[in-house]
């Protein structure tokens, strides 16, 4: 597929659905990360499209025409049926303002298509075959009425004026709200999942620029050393030319001022080097030292913090599923009753034919 000709008009993130065909009531997900969805203009044939892209191949490569609708289907989902490919797609976004931001842009490339349309038709020209199947093969939504076999026992009953027309809403009711309920778990899965990574992603760095600092530390360490072995050289050399010196005075032999000078360099040289080995660096040190491992504990607290939530989401993302086995548990047994009821009423009638036959 080739967008040369073809100019970018919208982008956003979000994750990409797409109803299962062989049952065409599950969604699939095109992958555990958010994709880029835009929207393109093709200039020449003067046509939308939106696209998405996953690694080397187009997960979304939908024409838009007047006929589509995108539906709202949760403050964060929304799903619009293509006709051409034979398919549904659903999007899960990060917030109701990114939904928002997408289904406007979607009716304002929809109302361009028509416009187009009109404009095509007035000028003569032949439109494009794909674009008037669309107004015939609209699928209805999967999260509304598509049900499987089951759905098709409710269609034939309700056609044979069998009773218990609110048990059936009821029952369609609750298998689709579990359904959308599924779609909104599971987009919320993929986008903790997605934090997830990237506070484990903060994680290794602030690993890596702690083993820095522990680098750091020991070599801080090492030239300490070095210098308090260095004082200690130099506090036994002063006490080594202190001692003869005071012989000399107690023997009452003076002492000369080059010896004096020396003496005071040499404690000087002392005092320097004790406060290069302590003082505000070590502070310094302290206090990164500090911070580094503060920024760990908080990084690590947070990770465990939406592992928590993640697990939280698995067991209700779970419960979501086994509720809407058991509504179509539910919605099984119904149909069976009411194809009990049919054949009993078709019994009932044809003996009222016979009846009616036999009698004078």
């Amino acid at each position: 597929m080739s967008t040369a000709r073809e100019q970018p008009i919208f982008s956003t993130r979000a994750h990409v659905f797409q109803i299962d065909p062989a049952t065409k009531r599950n969604w699939i997900p095109a992958g555990k990360h958010a994709l880029t969805v835009s929207y393109f203009y093709d200039a020449t044939r003067n046509v939308y499209r939106i696209i998405s892209i996953g690694g080397a191949k187009a997960i979304i490569n939908s024409t838009v025409t007047p006929n589509m609708t995108f539906t709202k289907t949760s403050q964060k989902f929304g799903q619009w049926a293509d006709s051409r490919a034979n398919t549904v797609y659903g999007l899960g976004f990060a917030s109701e303002q990114h939904l928002t931001q997408f289904a406007e842009k979607f009716q304002e490339v929809k109302e361009a298509a028509r416009l187009a349309r009109e404009k095509s038709q007035d000028g003569g020209e032949l439109t494009s075959p794909a674009l008037g199947l669309a107004s015939h093969q609209v699928p209805p939504s999967p999260l509304v009425s598509a049900n499987g076999p089951g759905e098709e026992k409710l269609f034939r009953s309700q056609s044979a004026d069998a009773p218990g027309p609110t048990e059936r809403e009821r029952l369609k009711k609750m298998l689709s709200e579990g359904s959308v309920g599924e779609v909104q778990w599971e987009a919320e899965f993929f986008a903790l999942q997605d934090s997830n990574n990237k506070l484990a992603g903060a994680l290794r760095e602030a690993n890596a620029a702690a083993a820095q600092w522990r680098q750091q530390l020991e070599a801080q360490r090492a030239e300490a050393e070095r210098l308090r072995q260095r004082v200690a050289e130099l506090e036994a050399q002063a006490a080594s030319e202190v001692t003869p010196t005071g012989e000399k005075e107690g023997l009452g032999q003076g002492q000369s001022l080059e010896q004096l000078e020396a003496l005071v360099q040499t404690k000087d040289q002392i005092q320097t080097l004790k406060s290069q080995t302590g003082g505000p660096r070590e502070a310094l040190e302290a206090a990164e030292r500090e911070e580094t491992q503060q920024k760990v504990q908080d990084l690590e607290t947070r990770n465990a913090e939406l592992e928590h939530q993640l697990r939280a989401m698995e067991r209700s993302l779970e419960e979501a599923r086994a509720e809407r086995e058991r509504a179509r548990a539910e919605v099984g047994r119904a149909a069976q009753l009411l194809d009990v009821s049919l054949f009993e009423l078709s019994e009932l009638r044809e003996g009222l034919a016979r009846l009616a036959e036999a009698a004078p």
